[in-house]
This record gives C-alpha cells, structure tokens and sequence, in this order.
C-alpha cells in the first residue's frame, strides 16, 4: 500500500490574521483537501514522526491539492528548515495583520479563555509579559525572511488582513491562481466573513465550570443541539480596552519591523502604527509581484 501524499501547499500563520477564514474556503473547495485540525507538525510535535503528519492526509482524493495550516509555524525558527527538508516544493501561504492589533486579539482570545488576566499592561510589556508569543508573534518581517532564506520567494504568497476583510472574493481568487485551482464557482460562494472579538462566546468564568465536559461535548461541537446550547451561555464580553498610551508603545515597538516589511513587500504599512483607521495602500499586481519576486536567498540561517 502506498503512503499517503505529502502537502502542496502550507498555510504557516500569522495567528489572528484570517488563517481559519482561509483554509475554510480552502477547504470547501473541491480540488482541495485540507485537515480540519492544526496538525502543528513542523513546530510543536516534530517528535512524532513523518508516518504520524502522513497519516492527516489519507482522505485525500486522487488530484486534490493537499495543504494544511498551522498558525504557529511563521514565528518558530525550526520550522522553516524542517518544512524544507520534507517539503521543498510546497507553496507557502503566510497572513499577516496590523501587529498592534494582532496582539491585542492574541490578548483577548487569551482572556475569553480565561487564561490571562485583566491586566493588559502587564500581558502586552514586553519586558515582563508571562506570554512572550503576544508581541513576538508580530515581528513578520523577521520571522518571513527566516523562510525566503531556504524557500524561493515565488513559493512565499503573503496576504494582508486588511485587503481580506475589504476584498474577501479577490484575495480568494489571487490564492486560486497562486495554488492553479479554479475560482470561478469558489469566489462566488466565498465566506466572507472574518471572526473578531465581538462574536458572542463563554464567558472565562462558565468555561472553567464546564472544562470537565470539554473532552465529551466534542464530538458535537458542530451539531445544532450543541450551537442551542451553546448560546445559552454565551455572550458579548467586554475586553480590556487597548489604550492610546499603550498603542503608542506597540507602536514603538513594531516600527523597523514593520518598516522592513513595508519594503519588502512593496505597500506602505505605516497606517498600521498611525492609531487611526485609515486603509493600508493598495499595491498593483507588478508590484507586488517585484516586491516578492527578488531572486531567491537560499541557505542555512547563521
């Protein structure tokens, strides 16, 4: 019997960038096969072997694509080696969102689980906070050229949070064409929605009562009589408020990464630290292809 295939393509993060809203579409498309799981291989659980990650892919349908996401992959420096070494030819997908905002849903999706607490200052310092991948999660430009050094930049798509949530169907379809798959019937039924902070959930407190059934329920979490139940208790909490005093020293923060990063890929990202809502600049097909089209930089990172 043969092995099952490997994937053509990897959805590598960032998380709190859309990765979900992407390999969802991903996945209701025919050509595609996608787990439903983050299968966290290249980072996380390595140890288990390559027959243990092959096995995730034994669903697969002669012709599909097979692809997988795993939003820890971008910011672990161990994977970009591993993902080559096992999948040289795969197509890399990586997502990327304001990284003020980013940390500060990171921050908020730690809180409604109830795993940190109200004190915001502390959890986004980066000199004292207990969840370092808060803010080192957001250094894109350092974490993305750890994988152009052993990948050519044509096998390197990135997307911007920004233009899913503006132009959902188009960013859709640009992932059709980098991945070789048809968009005609895709684009047209595309989820377009995009999960934020304001989608009602379980609030900390009833999530600790009700742990001990997490591991039961499971099997149900995707039927109707668990989403009735569910909405018993679940409601709008209210976060922590990001600041303007600590927006400004995320700001400071992120400022020559993000500098870096607006010159790598061609866009001007500095909205992104400017504390308004103002859009981040459109970037035309040739110039985007310029900005990630440079020759590749392969070999080992020192």
């Amino acid at each position: 019997m043969s092995q099952p295939r490997l994937p053509d393509f990897v959805i590598i993060g960032a998380t709190k960038s859309a990765t979900t809203w992407l390999s969802h579409n991903l996945g209701e498309h025919p050509q595609i096969f996608l787990p439903s799981q983050e299968l966290h291989y290249f980072s996380r659980y390595h140890v288990k072997g390559e027959a243990w990650y092959r096995a995730h892919f034994t669903g697969a349908r002669e012709g599909q694509l097979i692809g997988e996401k795993s939003a820890s992959y971008l910011p672990d420096p161990k994977t970009p080696h591993r993902l080559h070494r096992l999948l040289p030819q795969a197509r890399l997908i990586a997502q990327l969102r304001n990284p003020i905002e980013r940390a500060y849903s990171d921050y908020c999706m730690h809180y409604r689980r109830g795993q940190v607490s109200k004190d915001i200052e502390r959890y986004l310092d980066a000199a004292r906070t207990p969840v370092p991948r808060l803010l080192d999660d957001g250094f894109y430009h350092r974490h993305l050229m750890r994988f152009m050094r052993v990948f050519p930049s044509g096998q390197v798509r990135v997307l911007l949070y920004d233009d899913i949530r503006q132009r959902p169907s188009e960013v859709f379809r640009d992932v059709c064409g980098y991945l070789g798959i048809d968009d005609a019937v895709a684009a047209q039924n595309v989820e377009r929605r995009v999960k934020d902070k304001d989608t009602p959930v379980i609030p900390p407190s009833a999530r600790r009562v009700l742990a001990p059934l997490k591991e039961f329920v499971a099997p149900y979490r995707q039927t109707r009589a668990f989403a009735a139940v569910r909405s018993l208790f679940a409601r709008t909490l209210r976060y922590p408020p990001l600041t303007p005093a600590l927006r400004e020293r995320l700001a400071a923060l992120y400022a020559e990464d993000v500098a870096s990063l607006s010159a790598l890929l061609g866009r001007d990202l500095s909205m992104w630290l400017a504390g308004n809502s103002g859009e981040v600049a459109v970037a035309s097909p040739q110039r985007r292809q310029a900005a990630l089209g440079q020759p590749s930089m392969q070999g080992s990172e020192r």
